[in-house]
């Protein structure tokens, strides 16, 4: 028979091959009744090739592969009517997925808890998250050192109620009734944290804007 996966994926260790299938074994359990074994191994297999490609850290390609599959699906569910539990999604885009968008998914997600759903992608998305922006939340009480760069998908924003762009241009993809925004901010790659803290100030006022216009309640 011959083998059909990606060639990133032939070419992976043992022990990564061991941790890919139990991270399938984990993702088939959590979606079951939803989508099946093939559907959730395509997800976990393209999503480990993305990385893959992008130089990644080998070791860490499971674990990224199998959070990214995990929001794939979790955002397929919704697009197709699986899921649907009344919190609104808010998507953040920018270029490299390492600083503006992924202090905004750390502010939306501290500020509304579990009354909204936050996502980010990168049209071009980096190998880590700026450390001067990891740095700059921390000041605010906010941990956003185990988010990840990650690309965007089809799934992911289709499922999203408002799309936010920072920078990533024409690249950003455009759906027929999504709320789109673009905030137009300066991109932290390359400063310290004393420059990119009025950054980060802009983007938590308007983090907070966009809440109180969702009527999403603050948790904090």
């Amino acid at each position: 028979m011959t083998d059909t996966r990606p060639h990133t994926y032939q070419d992976i260790s043992v022990d990564q091959e061991v941790a890919l299938r139990t991270a399938a074994a984990c993702l088939v359990t959590e979606f079951a009744g939803t989508y099946g074994a093939e559907t959730i191994e395509r997800f976990l297999h393209s999503s480990y090739d993305q990385f893959a490609t992008a130089g990644s850290i080998p070791n860490y390609l499971p674990l990224l592969a199998e959070r990214f599959a995990r929001q794939r699906l979790q955002a397929l569910a919704r697009v197709e009517g699986h899921h649907r539990d009344g919190r609104p999604v808010v998507l953040f885009l920018c270029t490299h997925n390492a600083g503006r968008s992924q202090m905004a998914l750390g502010f939306l997600m501290h500020l509304a808890g579990e009354n909204a759903v936050a996502w980010s992608g990168g049209s071009e998305p980096g190998t880590e998250v700026n450390p001067a922006a990891i740095a700059a939340m921390v000041e605010r009480g906010i941990d956003i050192a185990d988010e990840f760069p990650k690309p965007w998908t089809d799934e992911v924003v289709r499922a999203a109620d408002v799309v936010v762009t920072m920078g990533c241009g024409d690249a950003c993809p455009v759906f027929p009734g999504t709320r789109y925004e673009n905030w137009d901010l300066d991109d932290p790659a390359g400063l310290d944290v004393a420059d990119v803290r009025p950054i980060r100030d802009e983007i938590e006022r308007r983090v907070r804007r966009l809440l109180d216009e969702l009527h999403v309640p603050t948790a904090r």
